[in-house]
């Protein structure tokens, strides 16, 4: 499926359409300080500086675009632009454009701010350099250890330390930003939609009621290295086996918990040679289910079914229920379209405790997201815009 939508509306989609592309995966890989990443930030420069907003990266990774003089109690729009591996064209980049074009809108319109407005573009909302989501939200509310970001490292073995140091950005200031935390009075996020919702509902929009609990694990099976050819089949102490009964597991444990969710999304085999029985298997499990105590209860679930020598916790999300005074702000301005839970992480969910928070869903034909067929019509596009002008008309 073609993701161009152009035709003098969201035209940037189809201007970045090329970066990041994925040739082997299909879609778009685009990761945190990478050349799709480094490009995309240098784009979302350009585009602002067209709309004379004034740029600054910053203690974290987060780019703000800035509409007048910065300040605090701003009201803050905007998401991110990496992707997951082979990802699709709107999940991110959706929200980032339609903001730029509701406040080419405004400024059309001749509207002058009577508070700060800023587009904020959040670094590593995916979490699929490093293993962790929302990196650059999770910094700056102190959410993330910045001892512990620095350490991460990405497939090739290069640290988040080593990667900011590459791309010329200092992590000496790294973590809480209670300057930056300050400037956000209200945040609302535009999104595609990452489900079949709004198909179900037959709408073009939504407002996100909330977040579903979620979390990422490591897993790893031990067993006894050994020859492919020489090992019988009866002398083998194969963790790939164990590896691949503990996927049923979780499959079969996730579905004795109502709409619970877990994958197991990455699978990595010591020492990985075709023809060598591995030493251990890793892999990741992703668990979301509709409140916190379900989540646990399934990982712990999962736990004693699987067998695994080692889980580790890699992230967790809390259940995030968002602001009813800005849903009703929100209502008002764009009128009584659905309310949706949200079974995707965002880092309006990680803003949603220290700032009043909104988000708006623009409808996805396909119903599939993380994935190239991953799309929005140009209609639902622009009613998402229209819907973000609107709410930022009635804030500012």
């Amino acid at each position: 499926m073609s993701t161009s939508i152009a035709h003098g509306h969201l035209a940037d989609i189809d201007r970045i359409a090329q970066v990041g592309q994925d040739r082997k995966r299909g879609g778009y890989s685009r990761h945190l300080w990478q050349a799709a990443d480094l490009e995309l930030r240098e784009w979302f420069i350009q585009r602002a500086g067209d709309l004379n907003l004034d740029v600054e990266t910053d203690r974290n990774g987060n780019i703000w675009a800035w509409w007048g003089p910065p300040g605090e109690g701003a009201v803050v729009t905007g998401s991110h632009l990496d992707s997951v591996p082979g990802g699709g064209a709107f999940d991110g980049p959706l929200g980032v454009i339609s903001a730029l074009e509701a406040v080419g809108r405004l400024q059309q319109a001749g509207v002058h701010p009577t508070k700060p407005f800023a587009i904020l573009v959040f670094a590593e909302e995916e979490g699929s350099r490093f293993g962790v989501a929302c990196l650059g939200s999770g910094l700056m509310t102190g959410k993330l250890d910045p001892a512990r970001v620095l350490a991460l490292s990405d497939a090739d073995g290069i640290t988040f330390a080593d990667a900011a140091k590459h791309a010329g950005f200092s992590t000496s200031a790294l973590g809480y930003d209670k300057e930056a935390l300050s400037r956000i009075g209200v945040f609302i996020e535009l999104h595609v939609e990452q489900g079949r919702g709004l198909i179900e509902l037959g709408s073009p929009t939504a407002l996100a009621s909330s977040i579903l609990a979620h979390g990422r694990w490591t897993l790893t099976f031990k067993g006894q290295g050994n020859h492919a050819g020489a090992t019988l089949m009866a002398d083998r102490d194969d963790p790939m086996v164990a590896a691949a009964r503990a996927v049923l597991e979780i499959r079969d444990a996730a579905l004795s918990f109502k709409g619970a969710r877990a994958t197991v999304g990455k699978i990595s085999a010591n020492p990985g040679g075709a023809n060598v029985i591995a030493s251990s298997v890793t892999m990741t499990l992703d668990a979301r289910a509709d409140s916190d105590e379900s989540t646990r209860a399934l990982v712990d679930d999962i736990v004693k079914r699987v067998g695994a020598k080692s889980v580790t916790e890699d992230s967790w999300s809390p259940e995030v229920r968002f602001d009813s005074d800005i849903a009703t702000k929100l209502r008002k301005a764009i009128g009584e379209v659905p309310m949706l839970p949200s079974g995707a992480g965002h880092d309006a969910g990680v803003l949603a405790d220290v700032a009043p928070t909104g988000m708006i869903f623009v409808r996805n034909p396909t119903g599939v997201s993380h994935a190239p067929e991953e799309f929005a019509e140009l209609a639902d596009c622009v009613a998402g815009i229209d819907a973000l002008e609107s709410v930022l008309r009635g804030l500012l």
